[in-house]
């Protein structure tokens, strides 16, 4: 149990939380979109599994390549690598197995999803260079959470459709927001590190600046998508909670930017935010 608590940790397993709801609301669409006889529980399996699996190549890739980095930073000196919980060649082996279960999960899927799965772990991987020569990491970021909606419909749709678009949209700017004030924990260790990043580059305040924009347009998008879509009374409802509680996000931090307002902003509100949104938007969809 004590490795595999280890394990858990190495990928942050509780972040999941961020893209699932979002992974969701797109297989929803993709399952209202086409005609089952049958409601393909097994698919939403392989949504889920897909998730896992990506996810924790992603991660476990970032802390393999990172390590040098993270030993010189006291923020994450503990964690797997750094501390001698895990050798490298160890974290590596479980990038590939991780990458190659969430291939073969796409070839029990459909072609679509198997053509597209390489192209798909090529964005999410290489994430984690992109802190070597762009302070716009957070956007790639926000592109490879924003494939959740998109590769979960193509789950149980396997045609192009503008449907999923705009819920891609919404991941993108939320996830630049908040890994914005996410990076500010690291922003001085990052300037001798010579890491790029927005906090690193225009400072503390301008970075805020401009999370606070990246999640105003989040929730301008998601209101225009139920605009779109006509939704009903439960998504209008997860859309207040959401908005409420991201904005709430910038007021504790801008309030007081320690380190426990940070995690708290970052991991708690953004997965409250993003949970409730992605509850009461499937509820919509599907009732």
């Amino acid at each position: 149990m004590k490795i595999l608590k280890h394990y858990f940790s190495l990928i942050k397993f509780s972040h999941t939380i961020f893209a699932l709801p979002f992974a969701f609301i797109g297989a929803t669409l993709g399952y209202k979109s086409n005609s089952y006889i049958i409601f393909p529980w097994q698919l939403f399996i392989y949504v889920i599994l897909c998730m896992f699996f990506a996810r924790s190549a992603a991660m476990a890739f970032n802390r393999y390549i990172d390590a040098k980095f993270d030993i010189q930073n006291p923020r994450t000196k503990n964690r797997e690598i750094p501390s001698g919980v895990f050798k490298p060649k160890t974290v590596f082996a479980f990038v590939i197995i991780n990458s190659s279960l969430f291939i073969i999960t796409t070839y029990l899927i459909n072609k679509l999803v198997f053509i597209l799965s390489p192209l798909a772990l090529l964005i999410i991987l290489s994430y984690s260079y992109t802190k070597r020569f762009t302070m716009f990491s957070h956007i790639w970021l926000g592109v490879a959470l924003a494939l959740s909606p998109i590769g979960a419909f193509f789950v149980f749709n396997p045609q192009f459709s503008w449907h999923p678009l705009c819920f891609s949209l919404i991941v993108l700017f939320w996830v630049v927001g908040f890994d914005i004030i996410y990076a500010i924990q690291d922003m001085e260790v990052d300037r001798k590190l010579n890491l790029k990043s927005i906090p690193s580059k225009l400072g503390y305040k301008k970075a805020l600046n401009v999370s606070f924009l990246s999640h105003l347009i989040a929730i301008i998008i998601a209101i225009i998508t139920g605009i779109i879509y006509n939704a009903q009374f439960l998504y209008w409802t997860g859309t207040l909670f959401y908005s409420v509680l991201i904005l709430y996000e910038h007021y504790i931090v801008r309030k007081n930017s320690n380190m426990e307002n940070i995690n708290i902003a970052f991991s708690q509100i953004n997965s409250f935010a993003g949970l409730l949104y992605g509850i009461f938007a499937t509820l919509d969809i599907l009732l």
